[in-house]
């Protein structure tokens, strides 16, 4: 029997055939069996455009229903999808490009024109882009054959290709530590497992309706929340973005709703979210991004609810929740989900007593199988006994509940978006007249953390903190791009000549603390 994803999600569109599966608030409606058609559609027009089994289709494009029918069309044709975040520059795409060397790459329109040479170079056989025109629409560079087939009635007829669960489904690629970004390979196996645990533990059914104001470049947007909808026959209502004013438009249709801490801090902030606002709603889900015990609590008075935070990675998808029923602590994210092992060991794996820090290392069948053209890594990061080494320092009481305590390798986590600082202060040591720099994550109370940037000027040259930030606008996407810059005589060393990161968090830890008394 064919390990395919979507087989599960053709299920569920041949049982509501008629009723809504997406909402597109001011545009339209779309009905399951029409989302089945698009995904038929597309897997069409992706075999008719040379596209086979394995191979890497890669997609920066905007969020809207037309992308979501092509990630759906991906899996219907066993293609390996690639969503990238459509902040990433030029500059930043040609490492994607290559190191995935995908068959096709699809851009929004507005974007064809400067990528196709950069694909061209990067040796892709084929770029074009798709149209959020209500119709899924590919550009003009398609073929006649393809066009024909992506529009012809026998599209619907196209056959689910047949993959086994080990099969990639996906590559998430993940910021890297050394400035370069790894691609997480999640097979079919992989998402299917993930979203039937956490439909299980979430109690996702056919009459719920999601509020989905993620980004779908992101595994919470695309894998943990449509997943979680279609796989359980839920409807989705779909917003462009996350908008202070569309979400409250829209939560009295909603049951359930997903989001980083971000959104939740600017709920607050606006007076009309209220009880009455969030009366139908029976679960906030929050994820991506520590959520702070401070929001939690307010969340609670104004509301009535306790947002579930849960907690997970590109790596394994979710890995714990609290519990949809039962305590929901804050400043914890709950327990493992069904089929989840993990353990917090010291640095040579071996397992620390119930409530002592380590790295908390995890198996199960969510957890990938490695990394895209890095043996090395996939070497380093699991332990011979098969446990995935995550870098995450935790905690594990006696009954289980984890709490994350850290981050190995100075992680920065900025509205739900993982930045390297490696990779930030590559980018900066490169600029004229920079001698060295460390980045930094600090308190933040509406990203969760920003980053920040100490720079050591060259002997006599003459660096702001303006010229700074400007030299890195094009050169990094804006969530990588530090909120602060600091030109400094020297960094703080120990006696090994180490960067004393901590020093540098400690002393710019209340930057933006006197910002939230003042208000924005």
């Amino acid at each position: 029997m064919s390990g395919n994803l979507y087989l599960r999600i053709e299920a569920q569109v041949r049982r509501h055939a008629d009723e809504a599966c997406w909402s597109v608030p001011g545009r339209r409606d779309w009905s399951w069996s029409e989302v089945g058609a698009g995904a038929a559609g597309n897997a069409a027009a992706l075999q008719a455009a040379g596209v086979q089994r394995g191979d890497r289709v890669l997609v920066q494009v905007e969020k809207s229903a037309e992308a979501l029918l092509l990630y759906l069309g991906c899996l219907r044709a066993g293609a390996v999808f690639i969503p990238l975040n459509t902040a990433y520059t030029a500059s930043e795409l040609e490492h994607f490009l290559s190191d995935a060397a995908p068959r096709l790459v699809v851009c929004d329109p507005a974007k064809l024109a400067v990528l196709t040479p950069l694909a061209q170079r990067c040796g892709v056989a084929r770029i074009d882009s798709l149209a959020a025109d209500g119709n899924g629409s590919w550009s003009v560079a398609v073929d006649a054959a393809c066009a024909a087939a992506r529009q012809g009635g026998g599209a619907l007829d196209v056959p689910v290709t047949p993959c086994t669960k080990d099969d990639l489904a996906s590559i998430i690629y993940t910021s890297g530590t050394t400035g370069r970004s790894k691609g997480a390979m999640l097979s079919h196996g992989n998402l299917e497992s993930n979203a039937d645990a956490l439909i299980e533990c979430w109690q996702f059914g056919a009459g719920d309706v999601l509020l989905h104001a993620l980004p779908v470049y992101h595994v919470h947007g695309i894998f943990v929340a449509m997943h979680c909808a279609m796989l359980a026959g839920a409807r989705t209502i779909l917003l462009p973005k996350f908008d202070v004013d569309a979400v409250l438009v829209q939560l009295p249709r909603a049951t359930v709703f997903m989001g980083v801490p971000t959104f939740f801090t600017r709920l607050l902030a606006d007076a009309r979210f209220d009880r009455a606002a969030a009366a139908r709603v029976r679960v906030f889900i929050s994820g991506s991004a520590p959520l702070l015990p401070a929001t939690f609590a307010e969340f609670e008075l104004r509301t009535g609810h306790r947002i579930l935070e849960r907690y997970g990675m590109s790596e394994a998808g979710i890995i714990a929740s609290n519990p949809l029923h039962g305590e929901r602590v804050a400043g914890t994210v709950g327990f493992l989900l069904p089929g989840v092992a993990a353990r917090v060991a010291d640095e040579a794996g071996a397992e620390l007593p119930r409530g002592e820090p380590g790295v908390l290392e995890i198996c199960g069948p969510g957890v990938i199988g490695g990394y895209w053209r890095l043996p090395e890594r996939t070497t380093t990061d699991f332990r011979s006994d098969g446990y995935f080494i995550t870098g995450d320092l935790a905690t594990m009481d006696a009954g289980g509940r984890i709490s994350i305590v850290g981050r190995a390798r100075d992680l920065i986590i900025s509205g739900g978006f993982n930045v390297y600082p490696r990779e930030i202060e590559l980018a900066i040591d490169a600029l004229p007249g920079v001698d060295e720099s460390a980045v930094i994550g600090v308190p933040h109370p509406d990203f969760g953390e920003a980053v920040v940037a100490v720079v050591v000027p060259m002997a006599r040259a003459q660096l702001d903190e303006a010229q700074l930030l400007g030299a890195l606008r094009d050169r990094l996407a804006r969530f990588k791009q530090p909120k602060r810059v600091f030109v400094v005589a020297a960094l703080p060393r120990n006696a090994m000549a180490k960067v004393q990161k901590a020093a540098l968090r400690e002393q710019y830890r209340n930057l933006f603390e006197q910002r939230s008394r003042e208000g924005p």
